[in-house]
């Protein structure tokens, strides 16, 4: 199948060629900026959402570190080895084959995307597919390479994302609260009333119908307390004026 897909691609326009090579990379750039475009979206909306976003890159990294694990261990070769004609150029020696690290990539962004962002799942599978069929195009890999290496990216990215997302949902609310200034006033701002815990009106106007300064009904809570009053003199004595006229006329007594 390698031997039938690169005789193909030989056969194809030159511009061709140029796209499927440069566009493997550049198809890595366009899911960085879908990774910005979800962050923006997700930015109000629930918290976990812009933390899949967040943690969606690491799980990539994780996927990718296994699988170059993977290719430490089994070390193929690549399949341009021995003077096969190919669009790209043979990669070095210690580079090898097996899994396509690019086909990890391509599938574990369209993966994780899709777990912040369900609507883009018509767009990014597609692409990380084109992506992966596209080194076998240019000569790089074998298809089970690319194959093994989707299943890798598109099983562990969001494995790992989801692993991640739970120590990192927190933080986003916290970065939230401290951008949007979210405290709580210690004060009231100027011109805010508060209604009284007992009556219902606000402090120091007494309720509808209540003198300032009487006392409440029997039972009933003292709204504001009296105001203090002023000492009264003591009263004179109380005298009839037929007494006092009679003690100063002389011999009335």
């Amino acid at each position: 199948m390698y031997q039938d897909i690169v005789g193909f691609s030989l056969t194809t326009p030159a511009w061709l060629h140029t796209f499927a090579e440069v566009g493997t990379d550049g198809g890595l750039f366009l899911f960085a900026a879908l990774f910005l475009v979800a962050a923006v979206r997700a930015w109000r909306g629930p918290a976990r959402d812009l933390a899949l976003v967040i943690a969606g890159p690491a799980g990539i990294v994780g996927a990718y570190v296994v699988s170059e694990v993977v290719k430490l261990i089994v070390r193929e070769d690549r399949p341009c080895r021995g003077g096969v004609t190919t669009i790209a150029a043979c990669p070095p020696l210690d580079d090898w084959s097996f899994p396509s690290n690019h086909s990890v990539i391509a599938a574990g962004a369209a993966a994780t995307l899709v777990l912040a962002w369900r609507g883009l799942a018509w767009l990014v599978f597609p692409l990380a597919v084109l992506m992966a069929f596209s080194r076998v195009f240019v000569g790089v890999h074998y298809p089970h390479d690319v194959a093994a290496g989707f299943l890798l990216g598109a099983v562990l990215a969001p494995l790992f994302t989801l692993l991640l997302v739970g120590a990192v949902t927190p933080a986003v609310r916290l970065v939230r609260a401290r951008l949007t200034g979210g405290t709580t006033l210690a004060h009231p701002t100027p011109g805010t009333t508060f209604a009284h815990p007992t009556s219902g009106t606000a402090p120091g106007h007494p309720a509808p119908g209540t003198a300032f300064g009487a006392n409440p009904a029997p039972g009933g809570a003292r709204p504001f307390p009296q105001a203090a009053q002023a000492p009264q003199a003591p009263a004179a004595p109380n005298r009839s004026v037929a007494a006092m006229s009679r003690s100063n006329i002389p011999g009335s007594e």
